[in-house]
């Protein structure tokens, strides 16, 4: 199936269970069943998946054709080229093609002058009026090129602006931009380009990353430490005539396989027409091609199977021309396959396994319910019937025994309510280790620590007790995190013991994946900012600029994460307690009732005994509704047994902890 086939069907698969999720949530809260903690858990979930995108990076040298493989695999359906694909340097910025309801065909452009301010490209992005807006005519291919060729404008300064602005220098051209002989240098326009355009894949979700050379990555760190890390696939192009070269092996080290990450991340092997002088024949032809995958695969330290050769220029020529013969020879179609067979389904997975487990937690809590409402009733449909033909002491005797159950209950309230005080302490003490505050305050720290230091021993120093001491929060985080869930698993179990309400032990949280992200972010700052060379080369208040602007800013990021996730588990674990406390409640209050009016007129037993018969009936039935909907979603989802199992799995080793 094709790459644009394949992204349909997820689309539509993410539609189908977005609107299964939407069933579940209305029939909750029709039948007033679960509470508000459940609902708003149900439209994360919604939202999760409306906002869902697949970025998809080309990072390459200059000249090794990303812009033409992005023009063939996406935009030959035009009958040329849209984004500018010529010899030499043709994207000068990292350039975003995206699409969302709502949008304009337009091209954004953030000035490079914009670097001078401590401000991220993400935090511009809230600001529409700071970039330059250019409404694209997607009528005319045309004026649909002369628009996109923006992304490679160029200007001449001075060496002393380029470097005011982050770019490095270097007089002998190989690891910098090399002024020329008045100290001037070319450096890019525009900082970051954004293109809204309605394409099919682009609007189901698909966001293109195209970037530029090695010279202009290495000046953008939010590029090299935010946005290729967290795209799901990365895209290595190479020249097939020339494999891998020095400045290749930069980029590859640096920016695309920085902290020894291979999953998403293919490298494609392009212009291999260029060994079709019509001098060799096709044996010989795969033959040198075959030689160059594996030594490329040597170079990079990356298994065969995830290099791909190609010839991007030929491929689009066949799409055009709908040459068949041609577009197999171009050897597109491989790579089309790895991307629909590895990128989507991993990436379907992931989507998969998150709305499994928030609709099967939420549907065993609703059904949980119901069934505590159903044992209540068939306890009192056993006490009534037990009642048919006794005396007026045995009803009495009955009416005491309820009301001790009630007293009974609601001292075993005052513990629950104590341990809600505690939890409510607990929760601050988390809180504040994960809070935005406590982060604000140690960035302030190392900033000041940064400025304060005369050598670039302090400011390595400043710089590692920011990533030692958010690891240190991370750590406290998760002993309270700890103590939480063995404070409530106890409470969970006593309530169960003592009066038999019917609860799944709490969901468990772990602090490993921001611990993972933190490290991560730390490799990627080691190789990049904290440096010998880098330390030395760098004016201390732009390496302060560079660490505020890209690790703080990912650092905050990831924090912001963990405090909307921990909250959002916070009001999971304690809502499925609280609303069977309740319905128990509720339910020892009908049963004293019943018994009063019983014990006021026994001529009202039979009508109490059908009126309780019916309720266990309409019980019964939303139940039924409840597990018809539950399996509608795993049905849209394409959930497995093996899935449910490894849920169940989970849910069971939690309990056991």
């Amino acid at each position: 199936m094709a790459l644009i086939d394949q992204f349909s069907e997820y689309s539509r698969w993410r539609a189908d269970t977005a609107r299964s999720v939407g069933l579940l949530r209305s029939w909750l809260n029709q039948n007033e069943i679960g509470d508000a903690q459940g609902d708003l858990r149900l439209q994360y979930v919604l939202d999760r998946l409306q906002e869902d995108k697949l970025t998809i990076a080309f990072v390459a040298e200059f000249s090794r054709g990303k812009s033409e493989l992005i023009n063939a695999l996406f935009f030959s359906d035009y009958g040329n080229r849209v984004l500018p694909s010529s010899a030499g340097r043709t994207t000068m910025c990292p350039t975003e093609l995206q699409w969302s309801e709502g949008d304009t065909p337009q091209i954004r452009l953030l000035p490079i002058e914009t670097r001078r301010n401590h401000t991220t490209v993400s935090e511009f992005k809230r600001h529409p009026d700071e970039w330059i807006s250019h409404t694209l005519d997607i009528g005319s291919t045309a004026a649909l090129q002369s628009a996109l060729a923006r992304v490679g404008e160029t200007k001449v300064v001075h060496q002393d602006e380029a470097e005011a602005l982050g770019f490095i220098l270097d007089h002998e051209g190989k690891t910098g931009l090399q002024p020329d002989a008045n100290g001037e240098v070319t450096i890019p326009c525009w900082r970051h380009a954004i293109i809204h355009f309605q394409h099919p894949l682009l609007e189901q979700g698909l966001v293109v990353l195209d970037t530029p050379g090695l010279n202009a990555i290495g000046a953008e760190p939010e590029l090299t430490l935010s946005l290729l890390p967290n795209a799901h696939s990365v895209l290595f192009i190479l020249a097939a005539d020339t494999g891998v070269t020095q400045s290749d092996m930069t980029v590859w080290r640096d920016y695309v396989n920085a902290g020894q990450r291979t999953e998403g991340r293919l490298v494609v092997l392009n212009k291999i027409d260029s060994l079709w002088d019509g001098l060799r024949g096709d044996s010989r032809i795969a033959e040198e091609i075959n030689r160059q995958v594996v030594s490329v695969s040597k170079d990079l330290g990356l298994s065969e199977s995830r290099i791909f050769p190609i010839s991007a220029q030929k491929a689009l020529l066949a799409r055009i021309q709908n040459d068949q013969e041609l577009f197999q020879r171009s050897r597109l179609g491989e790579l089309e396959t790895a991307l629909s067979d590895q990128l989507l389904p991993a990436k379907q997975k992931i989507v998969r396994q998150s709305t499994l487990a928030e609709t099967e937690d939420l549907a065993l809590h609703a059904d949980e319910l119901l069934a505590s409402r159903q044992r209540g009733v068939h306890e009192q449909l056993r006490e009534l019937t037990d009642l048919r033909g006794k005396n007026q002491n045995v009803i009495e005797y009955m009416m005491r025994k309820v009301r001790s159950e009630k007293e009974e209950f609601e001292a075993g309230l005052k513990k629950y309510y104590a341990v809600r005080s505690i939890f409510s302490n607990l929760t601050n003490n988390l809180l504040a280790h994960l809070g935005l505050d406590a982060l604000r305050d140690e960035t302030r720290k190392t900033r000041e620590a940064m400025l304060e230091s005369t050598f670039s021993r302090g400011l390595r120093q400043a710089m590692t007790s920011f990533f030692d001491h958010l690891r240190s929060n991370l750590q406290k985080s998760s002993e309270e995190v700890n103590e939480i869930s063995g404070m409530l698993n106890a409470m969970y179990k006593r309530f169960s013991v003592e009066h038999g309400l019917k609860l799944s032990q709490p969901a468990s949280f772990s602090t490993l994946r921001y611990e993972r992200e933190i490290n991560q972010l730390e490799k990627a700052f080691n190789q990049q900012l904290n440096t010998t060379l880098a330390l030395i080369t760098t004016e201390k208040h732009t390496l302060t600029q560079k660490f505020f602007e890209t690790v703080a800013i990912q650092a905050r990021r990831t924090f912001e994460v963990a405090n909307r996730d921990v909250e959002h588990w916070l009001r999971a674990v304690m809502s499925p307690l609280e609303t069977q406390v309740r319905e128990y409640q509720l339910q020892l209050k009908r049963r004293l009732e019943s018994v009063k009016r019983i014990h006021q007129a026994t001529d009202t037993l039979e009508d109490r005994i059908v009126e309780l018969e019916q309720q266990d009936r309409g019980i019964q039935r939303l139940r039924d509704e409840l597990a018809e909907v539950a399996g509608d979603i795993r049905k849209a989802l394409g959930a497995t047994d093996a899935d449910l199992d490894a849920l169940r799995q989970e849910r069971e080793e939690a309990m056991a902890a």
